[in-house]
């Protein structure tokens, strides 16, 4: 198997992982941060990597960077005095965000992290089924039923 043109990658697809970084990050210089760590995973994975669908492979992995960002961002936040202000400015309703937030982190660590990307496609970026199933690898029907699985945890 060759090995990746990460060079050529990058300048064909740096500005569509960019603003996939932007889009679920909503701060630039995150975005930027995360940006460079989608292609030193690239560096690194190259030999093992198969970029018959560049754009697929690049979109996920700047969605699964930002995932693990935002999770370890409310593991530890960097500023806790930065983090709560911005908690007080995003508040709608006493109590609103914070718990909608936990009752996220509860449903998503019952669920594999597979499920959690799978989600942000459908519901945040407004993908179809089939849109997402092409994103995760995954069929329409194994999209549908993690979905489901999310439905029905978050009903109970």
């Amino acid at each position: 198997m060759d090995e990746l043109d990460v060079g050529a990658l990058s300048h064909r697809y740096g500005p569509m992982v960019l603003r996939r970084c932007r889009q679920l990050l909503r701060n630039e210089e995150e975005a930027l941060d995360a940006c460079q760590d989608v292609f030193l995973r690239l560096i690194e994975r190259r030999s093992r990597l198969n970029a018959q669908y560049p754009s697929s492979l690049l979109y996920r992995m700047a969605t699964n960077v930002c995932l693990n960002r935002i999770r370890d961002r409310g593991r530890r936040p960097e500023d806790p005095d930065e983090a709560r202000l911005h908690e007080i400015a995003v508040l709608e309703e006493p109590g609103g965000s914070s718990y909608a937030r936990l009752l996220l982190e509860w449903l998503f660590a019952r669920h594999p992290e597979t499920s959690r990307a799978i989600a942000v496609l459908r519901y945040v970026d407004g993908l179809t089924l089939e849109q997402v199933a092409a994103e995760s690898g995954m069929s329409v029907s194994g999209v549908r039923k993690r979905l489901n699985r999310l439905r029905q945890d978050m009903k109970r």
